[in-house]
């Protein structure tokens, strides 16, 4: 069943050039942005942060209690979160030190019974605007479900790549990027939640942050800023790997430590 009529909600940052500067240093590049720099795709992620109070965050840290979490008929604060898949319209860049507004609504919810219970598919689509015109639409495809459920089939990642870099993650760059992006889903920094309740080896690095690296890279590969990308998560990747980021004419992947598919995009 797919509903409509959903809630819309918006949000306004300044954009903060020290902010975007941080990110910078998290991911191991350049310290250049200043007020009135254009900001590198996806570092969107890091502003329109809408803090929830304890009381309305779930058993895994997120929010549980908000117009954007599903009602699936039973106790929400044990909902957990999985963040599947997205895509970003780049129409114009947007500007570190500027005014933006970012309008959310919720275009569908899907409701289906998995092997652990109870499944919602949300599509929440973003519209982000500097200066009255519409720089950005994103579409984020995140799934909610109660429990735990067995691990998926990891696909094996392509061996095709034009290009390669391997890039290395520790605690402490999941914790700044949770920070920077104000994400408090336990599983990237609590050990003994990721392994004991969502039964994982080990701390998972954060899908938006591996789809980060990847825009990064893409543009580099293509010399110019981003116009489109898709992008869809296919398997954790926990610490203390190493993701490898792969590149061939527009498609990009990142590939695990046993040669699995962690991630795969398409970019122009």
């Amino acid at each position: 069943m797919t509903e409509h009529g959903s809630p819309t909600q918006t949000l306004t940052d300044v954009m903060d050039p020290a902010r975007a500067r941080a990110l910078q240093a998290t991911l191991g590049i350049e310290q250049t942005i200043e007020s009135g720099s254009m900001l590198p795709s996806f570092f969107h992620h890091i502003y329109f942060w809408n803090p929830q109070p304890p009381d309305n965050l779930g058993c895994d840290g997120h929010p549980a209690l908000s117009e954007f979490v599903p009602n699936m008929g039973n106790d929400l604060r044990k909902l957990r979160r999985m963040w599947a898949a997205g895509r970003l319209m780049f129409h114009g860049p947007l500007m570190a030190g500027v005014v933006a507004e970012k309008t959310s609504v919720i275009e569908g919810v899907t409701r289906k019974t998995g092997r652990s219970g109870p499944l919602a598919f949300v599509r929440i689509r973003h519209d982000i605007r500097q200066r009255g015109t519409v720089a950005l639409t994103e579409w984020q495809d995140l799934v909610y479900r109660e429990g735990s459920s067995e691990a998926p089939a990891r696909p094996d990642a392509k061996t095709n790549e034009t290009h390669s870099e391997v890039v290395d993650f520790d605690t402490t760059a999941l914790f700044r990027y949770s920070a920077l992006t104000f994400n408090g889903h336990r599983i990237h920094y609590d050990r003994t939640y990721a392994r004991n309740i969502e039964l994982y080896d080990d701390l998972v690095v954060h899908g938006p942050l591996l789809a980060q690296h990847l825009m990064l890279m893409g543009a580099r590969q293509l010399g110019t800023p981003l116009t489109e990308v898709t992008y869809r998560a296919t398997a954790p990747l926990m610490l203390p790997h190493s993701a490898t980021l792969c590149w061939a004419d527009g498609a990009a992947w990142v590939r695990g430590p046993n040669g699995e598919q962690c991630m795969e995009a398409q970019m122009r």
